[in-house]
């Protein structure tokens, strides 16, 4: 059954672009032309977004280089430790609400301290790919499409990081004792 499983994931993208062609090409759509008009689409949604990542990049940047996680990490690690969170990944789970590349930054810089196969570095595995770069990405898709009212979306995201965070370390202590 596994090897099933296998073949299939290793077919599903193949499989789904040859039905997106095979159904463009039978409702007689320009495919190529289409294709072209979507990617200088794309140019210039790149290009009015630029100055949001490059701010972004900068900030993520000076706050690293400022040792400013290491400071919030060391002030709130009694309150961290006390429910059981490690106070290592604190910067970490802090950056990733900001970049994914900083964060996949301060990770690898957690598994030459800790290891991967450690608690921790178990943890912040699981925690990287259940979480989400939510400033990132508000900032980005609200930028493209010049949404100003974002309502509950930052409440609701942070929200779910939070749970995120915290179903991986329930997970990681549940299933690494």
């Amino acid at each position: 059954m596994s090897q099933w499983i296998l073949f299939l994931s290793d077919l599903i993208i193949p499989i789904t672009f040859a039905g997106i062609l095979m159904y463009a090409f039978g409702k007689k759509v320009a495919v190529y032309d289409n294709f072209i008009a979507g990617a200088k689409d794309g140019f210039q949604t790149v290009f009015g977004i630029a100055p949001t990542i490059v701010g972004l990049m900068v900030a993520v940047g000076m706050l690293r280089a400022s040792g400013a996680f290491d400071i919030l990490s060391g002030i709130i690690s009694p309150v961290t430790d006390l429910a059981g969170y490690p106070s290592d990944a604190v910067p970490l789970t802090l950056m990733r609400l900001v970049s994914s590349s900083a964060s996949t930054g301060l990770l690898l810089d957690l598994f030459e301290l800790h290891g991967p196969d450690s608690f921790l570095g178990r943890f912040v595995s699981i925690m990287m790919s259940s979480t989400e770069t939510v400033f990132y990405t508000m900032s980005i898709y609200f930028m493209s499409v010049k949404i100003t009212k974002t309502r509950f979306t930052l409440a609701g995201a942070l929200f779910a990081n939070f749970a995120g965070v915290m179903l991986s370390l329930w997970l990681t202590r549940y299933l690494y004792p």
